[in-house]
């Protein structure tokens, strides 16, 4: 019996200790130790105060917690109205000092180990990790998949369009039987600087690949994939200075861009017969829309084709395309709340009747924001940055939940949520992996801090699982969706980060997000997705924006010397991670006069005629432009306060 005294002693007092040890560094309930640390994510159980959190969520009442509170009235009126921009006052020396924990501590075990320089030697082999990722994926691709979309890279063999069941959107929405992953690979090949294997992977393209092909896609991601590394493709080629080695083709005669020409056209129909002119998500590249067509498209998949359908419209001098995306573009934002600025996910393109009425960050709205900022950038429309501006001033406003400040202050760190278009009531308590994508954003226009925090939520899920499950409820601090299928958004985040602030805290992420990648994903043939993050089960797919996007951002944030970085040359990258160099003849439109108000109709809603399309005639330039965001950088000194954070976010400590 008294063994088993013992036993039972030790029992409760490891279980005493632990909870000490929960109550002490912050991990339950937050008992005003917000102040020992500034940016103090416990993940706790968050609960409305009746208990579970219902449908009804914005009724909690004023003691519940904030991120599940409806905004404060008068409250949104004080914070921030506009992206800010960096400057003097913002994020000074003091301030950060202040934030990172300057108040006497000492070095300690988190600056050890996560602050001082990231040296050459393990940058370099970071870097060449990721190459060689890039590499197994796309050699085993070729090998074992080409001419097919996909890779199959646990059973070593292709994948195309799902001919006997047309209603597996998952696959067909994707795949159209056009060497998908290989076209999407293009870019990457040039970055990395292996010119030999993408003039060989151009050839490949131009002679083997087609698109009048009987295949029903998605409009968005046919545009974001193919239509998108077409275009930067061709502009690499074509690039008088050649920054990434010699990537001319012999005897190229703008082949890429009659490619994407052709593709484009094939996608038009989706933008005929629409009452809104919101395009149809669905085309058959060889007879247009299909007589079954769903009148229900998401606001991003409609709304995010300004980008590529512009630029293919300056390159050849012809209207069209970029018309038709900026109409799309205007209708959207038209139908917007007029109570909250807030626009729904899902709408009725014949009715404008929103289907869908959650306003998020994530699926379904993610690249709308992005391209709104994305195009100005590019074309200097200064339409598309009072838009974003206003787009974003609704966003902190309604979305974003919590203390006012990112680093100080009580309550709840901030949070962008769900929530009702009309009422910014919450909607629900999940976040999803695509919104990992907004601190990028926000490092474009300047608002580091906010972007260092979200950042730091999402690398904190990533730290707990190894990866980032498609969607995690923030309440119950589990995941709602299990599946990972080795999404770039946290990976691009973190490098405009980096490259924002130089901060080698950056590099950490990155470089335990590689070998993560190496752990868990890398099978016989390639990398697979994750169809459960918690046991580390498999699927047989990998995805082409893995070589597009996930390798390339990795790339380049481990490669300083990377021309990227160093040629002089102003690149943005297209929502699928293409390269686009910026420069001023993006910025000439000679047809401002046929974007009309109206969005394309005329009162009485008839269809305005379309300008008619000139010969093709390409315009070859690499020309910087002057009108670019303001390229301050923020360095920022790591202190211990950072991964004191992160683990505390996991429950680490």
């Amino acid at each position: 019996m008294q063994w088993r005294a013992l036993v039972l002693g030790l029992v409760l007092l490891r279980l005493g200790l632990h909870g000490v040890l929960w109550l002490v560094f912050g991990l339950g309930p937050s008992m005003g130790f917000y102040q020992r640390f500034p940016l103090s994510f416990g993940f706790q159980r968050l609960r409305a105060p009746d208990g579970p959190v219902s449908p009804a969520l914005g009724s909690a009442g004023p003691s519940g917690p904030s991120w599940l509170q409806p905004p404060v009235p008068g409250a949104a009126a004080g914070r921030r109205r506009a992206p800010r921009r960096p400057g003097p006052g913002m994020c000074g020396p003091a301030h950060w000092g202040y934030v990172l924990g300057g108040r006497g501590r000492g070095p300690d075990e988190y600056e050890k180990r996560y602050s001082g320089a990231f040296p050459p030697q393990l940058r370099a082999q970071m870097r060449d990790l990721a190459r060689g990722m890039f590499v197994f994926g796309y050699d085993n691709y070729m090998a074992h998949a080409f001419p097919q979309d996909e890779l199959n890279p646990i059973h070593c063999r292709g994948r195309g369009p799902d001919r006997g069941d047309p209603s597996n959107l998952n696959i067909n929405d994707v795949l159209g039987n056009y060497s998908l992953t290989l076209v999407d690979a293009l870019d990457t090949l040039a970055i990395m600087g292996n010119s030999s294997e993408f003039q060989k992977a151009v050839k490949l393209v131009i002679n083997t690949v087609s698109f009048d092909k009987d295949s029903t896609v998605q409009v968005f991601e046919a545009t974001i994939r193919v239509l998108g590394s077409l275009l930067s493709a061709h502009r690499i080629i074509t690039d008088s200075k050649q920054p990434f080695g010699d990537m001319t083709i012999k005897d190229y005669d703008n082949e890429l861009l009659h490619m994407a020409h052709d593709l484009a056209v094939r996608l038009l129909p989706a933008f005929e017969n629409t009452k809104t002119g919101i395009p149809y998500p669905r085309v058959n590249l060889k007879t247009g829309v299909p007589p079954d067509s769903n009148n229900e498209t998401c606001t991003a998949g409609a709304g995010s084709l300004l980008v590529e359908f512009g630029i293919l419209s300056r390159l050849l001098g012809d209207s069209t395309f970029e018309w038709v995306a900026r109409r799309a573009v205007k209708a959207l934002w038209n139908l917007r709340s007029n109570d909250t600025g807030l626009l729904g996910n899902v709408v009725n393109i014949q009715t404008g009747h929103w289907v869908g009425k959650q306003s998020g960050l994530g699926a379904g709205l993610d690249s709308f924001y992005e391209y709104l900022l994305k195009s100005y950038i590019l074309f200097g429309e200064k339409e598309d940055l009072e838009m974003f501006n206003a787009a974003y001033r609704s966003i902190q406003n309604y979305l974003r939940r919590g203390r006012e400040a990112c680093n100080e202050g009580e309550g709840d760190p901030p949070l962008y949520v769900n929530v009702n278009m009309f009422s910014g009531q919450l909607m629900n308590t999940w976040i999803d992996s695509l919104q990992a994508f907004f601190p990028g954003l926000q490092v474009l226009i300047g608002d580091v801090e906010d972007a260092i925090c979200l950042h730091a939520f999402y690398y904190a899920i990533w730290k707990r699982y190894g990866a980032l499950p498609e969607r995690y409820n923030w309440q119950l601090q589990a995941p709602d969706v299990l599946f990972y299928p080795l999404r770039p958004e946290l990976v691009e985040s973190t490098y405009l980060l980096y490259q924002a602030t130089k901060n080698p805290f950056y590099l950490h992420v990155g470089m335990d997000i590689l070998q993560s990648l190496e752990k868990y994903t890398k099978v016989k043939c390639g990398y697979a997705t994750l169809h459960h993050v918690i046991d580390k089960s498999k699927e047989d797919r990998m995805e082409s924006f893995f070589l597009s996007e996930t390798c390339k951002y990795l790339y380049l944030l481990f490669d300083e010397e990377n021309p990227v970085h160093k040629s002089g040359t102003k690149y943005m990258f297209t929502t699928e991670g293409h390269i686009v160099s910026v420069d001023k003849h993006l910025r000439e439109s000679p047809w401002k006069e046929f974007f009309s108000e109206d969005g394309g109709q005329d009162q009485e809603g008839k269809s305005v005629p379309r300008p008619k399309s000139p010969e093709l005639k390409v315009i070859n330039s690499s020309s910087n432009c002057n009108r670019v965001p303001d390229e301050r950088r923020y360095s920022l000194p790591l202190k211990s306060i950072y991964m004191r954070q992160i683990d505390q976010m996991v429950g680490l400590i």
